[in-house]
């Protein structure tokens, strides 16, 4: 009987950003790093012909759950398992932190890409969300048979924070694909109100307080004298960042474009003289490596996972201090930092889906071997 192969795609919408492009760069890839197995997706509602597009098998629609994370929530607590067992699933990869939260005959594979959720202030109705959050995460890697995260820094908070056992988590690093630049970079930016002149510092990322997109923001407010276009995509309606951009004075310096489209991302990239990640905790930083192997030169908030990703050849500074922030963005656009450049394209290069599908393919392997044993 070949492997059957459940993959929980209830979470996806197209619109959550790095865990997201991590399910679907893997399971575009799940053909060839398991070649006798039969996929099949557990969507939403909303997210159904999204995952057609790319998905590599059925695709099954849980019709009550939609886009919010309350109804996901639901879906993977109360269908999860059910959809499992009525389709003879050996095993089940849930790729987004939630998964169901009890054990049952189906094993179970989970990727906790961080524990954020665990360590956020705990005050108000954002602290009772992040409570419920770290407790559904919590339950579904507890009762996971095996764990995979993207970076040994997140090992460690896995298991600390959520007593994990490391013989349990295995470390995956995820990937990065090649760039296509679009012909003409900038006719994809001026409609974004974005134009050649002056350098160009990039963030990317969705707007939860941990990408701490304020401390940038702070940072440019302390360059005094020219000061470079600071561009940060990612939000979906009314940018939450604006109040802080009118706050701070700086309508002249930043863009906030929105959601943008894979061609106006790579543009900005290609265009971008730096690229700066200040996010307080990562569960791997997914956008140092896209950086790089665009041949941005990356200055990254200096915590343990982002020196993992980016080693010695990403820039660092804290991006707590707004001042240190400012300095160090203004050194990286003063040097040349070509040798730099060059070396991060290199860095990034060793990064790759296929590897990152293969070793995934391993641990979903063996846990299906292992339960298929047990019967």
């Amino acid at each position: 009987m070949p492997l059957h192969v459940l993959v929980d795609m209830l979470f996806y919408t197209g619109k959550r950003g790095g865990t997201e492009t991590y399910a679907r760069e893997i399971v575009k890839r799940m053909p060839e790093a398991l070649p006798d197995a039969k996929l099949t997706a557990l969507a939403n509602r909303a997210g159904a012909e999204r995952i057609r597009s790319f998905f590599p098998g059925e695709v099954r629609v849980v019709r009550w759950v939609g886009t919010d994370r309350v109804s996901w929530a639901a879906g993977e607590v109360l269908a999860t398992n059910r959809r499992a067992k009525r389709t003879d699933a050996d095993v089940i990869w849930s790729p987004a932190n939630f998964a169901p939260i009890t054990r049952s005959r189906v094993a179970r594979v989970t990727t906790t890409h961080d524990v954020t959720y665990h360590t956020a202030d705990g005050r108000g109705i954002g602290g009772a969300v992040a409570r419920i959050t770290s407790w559904l995460m919590a339950r579904a890697a507890l009762t996971s048979d095996a764990v995979i995260t993207g970076s040994h820094a997140a090992e460690g908070a896995v298991a600390s924070h959520i007593g994990v056992d490391r013989g349990e988590i295995t470390v995956i690093p995820h990937g990065t694909n090649a760039p296509k630049v679009p012909e003409d970079p900038w006719a994809e930016l001026t409609p974004l109100g974005i134009r050649p002149g002056r350098p160009l510092v990039l963030s990317t990322g969705n707007r939860l307080p941990h990408k701490n997109f304020e401390g940038i923001l702070r940072a440019v407010a302390h360059i005094d004298g020219d000061r470079p276009l600071v561009v940060i995509p990612g939000s979906h309606g009314k940018d939450p960042l604006a109040p802080l951009v009118d706050e701070l004075e700086l309508a002249a310096d930043v863009v906030l474009p929105g959601w943008v489209t894979s061609a106006q991302l790579e543009a900005l990239f290609s265009v971008a003289d730096l690229y700066v990640c200040p996010s307080l905790a990562e569960g791997f930083g997914l956008p140092v490596i896209d950086a790089m192997r665009r041949g941005c030169v990356v200055l990254a908030n200096d915590v343990p996972v982002l020196r993992e990703v980016g080693g010695d050849v990403a820039l660092y500074a804290d991006a707590t201090s707004p001042s240190e922030l400012a300095a160090a963005v203004e050194a990286a656009l003063s040097d040349d930092l070509e040798m730099r450049r060059i070396a991060g394209v290199q860095r990034a290069a060793e990064y790759t889906w296929e590897r990152s599908a293969g070793l995934t393919a391993q641990v979903i392997r063996a846990v299906a071997t292992r339960a298929r044993g047990r019967a």
